[in-house]
């Protein structure tokens, strides 16, 4: 039986705009304790919200006096192609239903200078940059794989959740190799109908091509996440960050 944590819950509000790279990104805060140590940063999927993955923090059976932070920043509102440009919380845009052809390479880049500066933020708020953890599901799977793999500084994991490498092409040429050996946790579902397994797969091989580490799960389940997963999150996460 998992042990509840009792998280205080600060909601910080940033001002937003479509492709507005200079501005901040509104976010969920939840701190497990007061003066945490390590920080999660978990991005949310295309037309969802930072509220979507907050609710998990009590399931992942992290210590009670876990010394760590989570945020869960909101995307902006973006025009989304394949939605006949219906404005709605999107990472970049999505031009075409093949995910590796017509890539929004600008809205990719943006969002990963916005996630650069929330690391950045943590870090100048005390965080050492290797207990900083990059999550995020789908949309956010891609970007956090994005920016966590060319970042100068080392980091503490990437957690991908349903998901892919974008911008396959510049991987090679713009990793950073203070990040080479970062623990990536890599789930992915079986009957996922919005990012194939095999696609997912694809990136899984990718990913080793360029001599990282993953720790690759398969799951019996469609785009979302199950309890199994999250069992298994936390396991890595009290991994990761070192958590009794």
């Amino acid at each position: 039986m998992k042990t509840f944590i009792s998280a205080l819950l600060v909601v910080m509000l940033f001002s937003t705009g479509i492709n507005a790279m200079s501005e901040s990104l509104k976010k969920i805060e939840v701190n497990l304790v007061e003066d945490p140590d390590a920080a999660v940063i978990w991005l949310h999927g295309l037309g969802a919200s930072g509220d979507d993955f907050e609710p998990i923090v009590p399931e992942l059976g992290l210590p009670a006096d876990a010394r760590v932070r989570f945020i869960f920043p909101h995307a902006p509102g973006v025009p989304v192609t394949i939605n006949n440009g219906y404005v709605m919380p999107a990472w970049y845009d999505i031009y075409v239903m093949n995910l590796g052809e017509q890539q929004d390479e600008q809205g990719i880049r943006g969002s990963q200078e916005k996630i650069n500066k929330l690391i950045e933020a943590e870090i100048e708020r005390g965080i050492a940059p290797e207990r900083i953890v990059l999550a995020g599901f789908s949309q956010g799977g891609a970007i956090v794989l994005q920016t966590g793999l060319r970042y100068p500084k080392r980091l503490g994991g990437i957690m991908v959740l349903s998901s892919y490498v974008p911008l396959q092409q510049s991987l090679h040429d713009e990793k950073h190799p203070v990040n080479q050996d970062v623990p990536i946790y890599y789930g992915h579902g079986r009957q996922d109908e919005v990012i194939s397994i095999e696609h997912a797969r694809q990136s899984h091989r990718l990913l080793v091509s360029e001599g990282y580490s993953v720790e690759w799960n398969e799951y019996d389940m469609p785009h979302s996440v199950i309890p199994d997963q999250i069992d298994d999150i936390g396991d890595w996460l009290r991994r990761v960050l070192k958590l009794n």
